[in-house]
């Protein structure tokens, strides 16, 4: 077995463990032993396929110059999944600061991540690819956006709990995606490349509103209760 197979072989591999193990975080009780364990099996499987995409990708764009918009996407893809199933984790770490968070790795992690995307989407224009710089934006504000929040003092309590949520959706958003467009032929939707391309991007950042909105609501303060006393003044 080559290195390259090997590479391969263990991309499949971790792929599926993520694939599968996406789902039961988002539904299982929050902060529960399922929700920590299964995320960190997540995590870890992430970490492995953005390092082995690196390898297969990086080597395509190399010795292959008829496929490296596409490989490109993938780098993109891989670097920004693993990127943000990292902040999610890291983002629970600090979530007692009060100050800005200047870790070099999280700094670094979040500069990679904007760069990458601003690379995509020079590639694509550059060679006229849509796939590329229709895509590249969200690395881009996935990047930076994580560079703004690693770089100011939090605004509100739970600050941590929408960044891990949103981090983890992100994440989710990426391993869906890169699922969609490797077996679109297989599922019989090849011919539907926007919807592949954008759907779980749609579909993802709607329902992450909807559901930032409803634990918004739930870790508001209460109103405070109208006083039942008389008004001064009033009549007895």
């Amino acid at each position: 077995m080559t290195f390259y197979s090997l590479a391969r072989s263990l991309h499949i591999a971790a792929g599926v463990v993520g694939f599968i193990t996406l789902w039961l975080p988002l539904f299982a009780r929050k902060g529960g032993a399922l929700h920590r364990r299964m995320g960190w099996v997540y995590v870890s499987a992430m970490g492995v396929v953005a390092f082995t995409a690196l390898i297969l990708s990086g080597t395509r764009f190399i010795v292959d110059p008829a496929v490296r918009s596409v490989a490109l996407f993938f780098i993109s893809l891989s670097t920004q999944s693993a990127a943000a199933a990292s902040l999610g984790v890291r983002v629970l770490r600090a979530k007692q600061r009060t100050t800005a968070h200047r870790s070099v790795y999280d700094l670094g992690i979040a500069g990679l991540t904007l760069g990458t995307g601003l690379v995509t989407l020079t590639w694509g224009v550059m060679m006229n690819a849509p796939l590329l710089w229709g895509f590249a934006p969200v690395g881009i504000f996935v990047g930076a956006s994580t560079l703004y929040y690693w770089l100011t003092p939090p605004r509100e309590r739970m600050h941590w709990w929408f960044q891990h949520m949103a981090a983890m959706v992100t994440s989710g958003i990426g391993t869906l995606t890169a699922v969609l467009v490797v077996n679109a032929r297989h599922l019989g939707i090849s011919g539907m490349q926007l919807a592949v391309f954008l759907g779980p991007t749609v579909v993802g950042v709607t329902g992450l509103r909807f559901w930032g909105r409803h634990y918004r609501q739930k870790f508001s303060p209460p109103p405070r209760a109208l006083s039942n006393a008389p008004l001064a003044g009033s009549e007895r």
